[in-house]
């Protein structure tokens, strides 16, 4: 990171169906506490109409713009990497990036999400069993919550995703660092949710525009603990149904921030304050 420290940023969120987002409010109210200006725009997919194919157009006209660099969402985590000069570890390792930073003529690549679901994790489930955890969804974001619980010494990761050749691709890539015996694609929900100690839902099932649960409320169990990464709304029918039977829950809010936190240090060079972003997270209206 440079010493130099800025008088401003202008930064941006890629992706789609994104107009509720809270990373707008998130970097520009800890720029405002550290006395700098930041502006942070949303650049919507379906706002604009365009498909993923026109990523490359969207950065490289960024760049022109000044940004400093631009966080990137559902569906773009992994379309982005081809586009980009060089990988942070994590990213390379996670093969998804949902930051990116511009500087000296290149782009970096960062991914944020998994040590924000980490931190997440370790602050409100950090007692929990980990034995076998289920995971539904292994796009970006999947990508991330399963190397995270991995790092975390889970002893074994079960995926399932609606697409079954993603999940096994993922269980694939992340059994070169992880090994083979850690983790899994399953096909078959009901006999390994029933052994489970946990589930980490990682789709975009449970927000306002794909609203519903991202598996049968029956699979619920009041043993289970339940870990969630969509935050608007922060309550979603998944969260709903597992506090009513009991379990143990995670919303999404503490990813959100703790993954906003370390990009706003990737993009400004500033050391964000996550105490305060949490609390100002929890006045927003999510």
């Amino acid at each position: 990171m440079s010493n130099d420290r800025p008088l401003s940023c202008l930064i941006g969120l890629i992706g789609r169906g994104i107009l509720r987002s809270k990373s707008p409010d998130m970097h520009e109210q800890e720029a405002d506490a550290q006395g700098i200006r930041c502006l942070y725009r949303l650049i919507d997919l379906n706002v604009l109409r365009l498909g993923v194919d026109a990523l490359s157009a969207l950065l490289e006209s960024a760049e022109r713009m000044g940004f400093s660099g631009v966080n990137i969402t559902h569906p773009c985590k992994q379309a982005v990497i081809p586009l980009l000069h060089e990988l942070s570890e994590d990213a390379r390792a996670i093969g998804a990036v949902n930051t990116v930073r511009f500087r000296d003529g290149k782009r970096f690549g960062y991914n944020t999400d998994a040590a924000g679901f980490a931190e997440s994790f370790r602050r409100g489930l950090a007692d929990s069993p980990r034995a076998h955890v289920v995971q539904i969804g292994a796009g970006g974001a999947g990508a991330a919550t399963a190397y995270a619980m991995l790092k975390l010494g889970i002893d074994r990761l079960s995926l399932f995703d609606a697409v079954p050749a993603r999940a096994s691709d993922l269980a694939a890539k992340l059994a070169k660092d992880f090994g083979d015996g850690r983790i899994a694609a399953v096909h078959d929900l009901p006999p390994v949710m029933a052994q489970a100690d946990g589930l980490v839902h990682a789709t975009p099932t449970g927000t306002r525009e794909h609203p519903g649960l991202p598996v049968p409320a029956e699979l619920l169990r009041p043993e289970l603990w339940v870990a969630e990464i969509v935050y608007f709304p922060l309550e979603t029918q998944l969260m709903g149904a597992a506090r009513k039977l009991g379990c143990r829950t995670l919303d999404g809010g503490g990813m959100a921030v703790f993954q906003a936190a370390a990009a706003f240090e990737i993009f400004t060079g500033l050391k964000a304050d996550t105490d305060r972003m949490l609390r100002h997270f929890h006045t927003l209206d999510t």
